[in-house]
């Protein structure tokens, strides 16, 4: 996956829904982080949408199929629909996305790997600006770590 980023580029895609989680730890000051096995690169947990699930399901299955939690999807931390990002994929897919970030609590589970993550890992604000963070995840976390009660419009 390659992120292309410039003025209006997302009309060169198509629209794609998505949804990604902000799950922190018990002390509520680091993020959980996956580190994707496409390109190497870190991100929150989170894909895209399939037809017949809501946003809250979306999470929720995605979440689970790359980290092994389960979780309870809570609150709206914002809405992000860049036309100014491309994501394009090795098989030449290209997307515009919008993508929803939810706060997320895990209920069971347990952390493993699968075959779209490389490693996890949790981070304070100040670890995730030393990783190799994919662009446009890095607004969701800053997002994240705002703890605003307001959701996001970007």
């Amino acid at each position: 996956m390659l992120i292309i980023e410039g003025d209006r580029v997302g009309k060169e895609g198509r629209l794609s829904v998505g949804c990604a989680a902000a799950i922190f730890d018990e002390a509520q000051e680091r993020l959980l982080l996956t580190r994707r096995t496409d390109n190497a690169r870190w991100c929150l947990p989170g894909g895209r949408m399939e037809s017949g699930e809501s946003a809250a399901a979306c999470c929720a299955r995605e979440i689970f199929e790359e980290t092994g939690l389960v979780v309870e999807v809570g609150r709206l931390i914002g809405v992000y629909t860049s036309p100014n990002w491309l994501v394009a994929y090795a098989d030449g897919n290209r997307y515009q996305l919008v993508s929803f970030c939810f706060e997320a609590r895990i209920v069971g589970g347990a952390l493993r790997l699968s075959d779209e993550t490389l490693e996890y890992g949790y981070f304070s604000w100040q670890e995730v600006e030393q990783v190799d963070v994919i662009e446009n995840h890095r607004e969701r976390i800053a997002d994240a770590f705002a703890g605003n009660i307001t959701t996001f419009v970007r």
